[in-house]
């Protein structure tokens, strides 16, 4: 039988090898729907297994259904990274099997998670005094958010947000029993400040870095509208808000000091394993009016507020530690000379798409996203990126915008160089030429 030492050291190994390898697997998974499953057992073991077991079913049963969000060249949706000091800082996250319930169940949880993120907060150029604790993801902030405004202001029942908002606020609202009132956006896809409706808001959610285009909503004009009427304002900054570690790109985020939230997904573009997402809140006793519940048997002595009185969930993991970890490991240098790399790629291949006879770009480039198509139908579009993505070299993804479709290259993964990106141009013209 292998000991916990001897199975660490293999686990380890093994995802040295994946990182050191990941060119050698197609971008995108290959299997068609149904596959893994049908290769896994339908009923679970009698008998114990060895972890070599389960190493040896990852890498022959599993790894054909994983799509490689790791990879180089992996460039759909927002581009992500885990790196290494947060994939060491997760084996220490579940050896340690923290669960924040309350303060006094993890002092270290709980004090790490508020020093981290004003560490952030510091980052980002963010003022004090700043809430801050950690989601899973997006979606969670903002039903954090939207419940906060709906308790805030009881009498009201609408979500104001742009044509281009992502789904979760409509989800969100939703859930809530809210309901969504769009406001058209402008000729680069940003929200129209002058056509808000705030009639009977509780709350308008300014996006800054829109999922289809990275379009930057202008937050300080909403943000002069949401407070003189009293409406709360929540910034999702989910992507882009790492690009704000640099000084030169802080302008895009103009006003977003005067929101009542603020959500940036370090598992995004600040290259911390999935699952952490940062809320800011400059009215946190909001929302401990909305999620506050302490029951007798969660009663303490100490003058301390826990972290599960500002949001819904009452366990929370260990997430700062891989946040920290990932802040260290990297510094300011190191953050912000990869975020400079990845928005000089994306102007470099911005640059190739305008010049080459044929291809149109669709949409104003802000960070590290890139919107584009080849002039012709939606059809034609649509074939070219699905033969690029079915070769296994790139893994793009798209959107519509202005009703057409469109393909969008993002980059965001610290491997990325030029060459990868170039190989993503090549095979794209490539596709489209057959």
């Amino acid at each position: 039988m292998s000991t916990f030492r001897e199975d660490g050291a293999a686990a380890l190994e093994w995802v040295a090898n994946y990182l050191e390898t990941i060119d050698e697997h197609p971008v995108l998974s290959q299997v068609e729907p149904g596959a893994i499953r049908a290769a896994l057992p339908a009923s679970p073991p009698e008998a114990a297994e060895p972890f070599s077991a389960v190493l040896r079913d990852l890498d022959a049963v599993l790894m054909p259904g994983i799509t490689h969000w790791q990879s180089p060249r992996y460039f759909a949706y927002f581009a992500t990274t885990g790196a290494e000091p947060g994939i060491l800082a997760e084996l220490l996250i579940a050896g340690l099997n923290q669960v924040g319930i309350l303060w006094r169940a993890s002092p270290a949880l709980q004090e790490l998670e508020e020093v981290t993120l004003d560490w952030l907060r510091q980052l980002l150029g963010l003022p004090v005094p700043l809430h801050g604790h950690i989601e899973d993801t997006a979606s969670s902030g903002l039903i954090t958010a939207l419940a906060a405004a709906r308790a805030a202001h009881p009498d009201r029942r609408v979500v104001v947000c742009s044509e281009h908002t992502h789904s979760s606020t409509v989800k969100a609202a939703r859930l809530l029993e809210l309901e969504i009132r769009k406001t058209p956006a402008d000729d680069a896809f940003a929200i129209r400040a002058d056509e808000l409706d705030l009639d009977d808001a509780c709350a308008v959610v300014a996006t800054v870095g829109t999922t289809s285009s990275a379009a930057v909503d202008p937050v300080a004009a909403i943000a002069d509208r949401a407070g003189a009427e009293g409406v709360w304002l929540h910034v999702d900054a989910a992507y882009a808000g790492a690009a704000a570690v640099c000084p030169e790109l802080r302008h895009h985020f103009a006003g977003w000091e005067r929101a009542d939230s603020i959500g940036v997904n370090p598992h995004k573009w600040l290259f911390t394993p999935m699952d952490c997402s940062v809320f800011f809140c400059s009215r946190p006793e909001a929302l401990r009016r909305a999620f506050s519940l302490v029951p007798e048997y969660l009663r303490v002595d100490e003058d301390v507020v826990s972290l599960s009185e500002y949001a819904s969930p009452l366990g929370r993991r260990f997430r700062a530690l891989k946040l920290w970890a990932t802040l260290r490991c990297f510094g300011r240098e190191g953050l912000q000379s990869i975020l400079r790399e990845h928005v000089r790629l994306a102007a470099l291949f911005e640059e190739w798409v305008a010049a080459e006879p044929g291809w149109e770009l669709c949409a104003p480039r802000h960070f590290s996203l890139v919107c584009f198509r080849k002039e012709g139908s939606d059809e034609e579009n649509e074939e070219i990126v699905r033969r690029a993505n079915s070769s296994g070299e790139i893994f793009l993804s798209h959107s519509k915008l202005d009703g057409r479709f469109v393909l969008r290259l993002s980059i965001g993964n610290a491997r990325t160089s030029e060459a990868d990106v170039a190989l993503a141009w090549e095979v794209l013209r490539r596709e489209a030429a057959l």
